[in-house]
């Protein structure tokens, strides 16, 4: 049977996000962002707020690690919102249509729980979901397969039930062997041919 539901991921699926986004703004000099990116406020830096550490406690880490970049790291939670670029071009058009349709949405992102809230108040379309889980909240993070056990468990859906989006190939691997058949996502049109062959849209 084919899927009756859609599960997203919401980082560079729904949302462009990449610190790279706020710190092009502070460090002008390429190969000084590119080093600052490799070496300080790096993505398995930020990955613990995913997986629910407070910032309050990796940003003392990190400004002991790199008192030089003290300025640059105090910058990174008041100014978190401006790592996301904004919609990732047709997604929302297409939550609208599927919200449209009748088509039960839910959400699994990696995605710190401090940080969520000031997002999902930013962003009116989850107003169409009917529950996501947030890494962050749960301290389970994606491609653990606890995660996706506990969204099956909360969303009531059977294996087979959640067509499972993420911009990931192991998150796609690891929600497929969880029981959710998996879309890895490259943008907006081949998902939105996936899901018309699906009969979703």
């Amino acid at each position: 049977m084919p899927p009756t539901a859609v599960v997203f991921d919401i980082g560079n699926v729904l949302y462009g996000w990449d610190p790279r986004f706020l710190y092009a703004k502070l460090i002008a000099d390429p190969a000084q962002l590119d080093w600052f990116l490799a070496n300080v406020v790096t993505h398995d830096w930020h990955f613990q707020h995913d997986a629910g550490r407070p910032w309050r406690q990796t940003t003392a880490e990190l400004t002991a690690a790199f008192p030089d970049h003290a300025d640059l790291i105090a910058a990174y939670v008041p100014r978190w919102l401006e790592t996301i670029s904004g919609p990732v071009p047709g997604m929302l058009d297409l939550v609208e249509d599927l919200a449209a349709r009748g088509v039960p949405l839910f959400g699994i992102t990696n995605f710190s729980a401090e940080f969520w809230v000031p997002f999902r108040a930013s962003a009116p379309v989850f107003d169409h979901f009917r529950d996501i889980v947030v890494s962050g909240t749960e301290r389970l993070t994606k491609p653990d397969p606890a995660i996706y056990a506990l969204a099956l468990d909360r969303f009531g859906l059977a294996p087979g039930e959640g067509l499972f989006i993420d911009d990931r190939l192991e998150n796609v691997a690891a929600g497929e062997a969880a029981g959710f058949p998996g879309h890895h996502f490259t943008g907006a049109a081949p998902l939105r041919a996936e899901l018309q062959r699906l009969g979703l849209l």
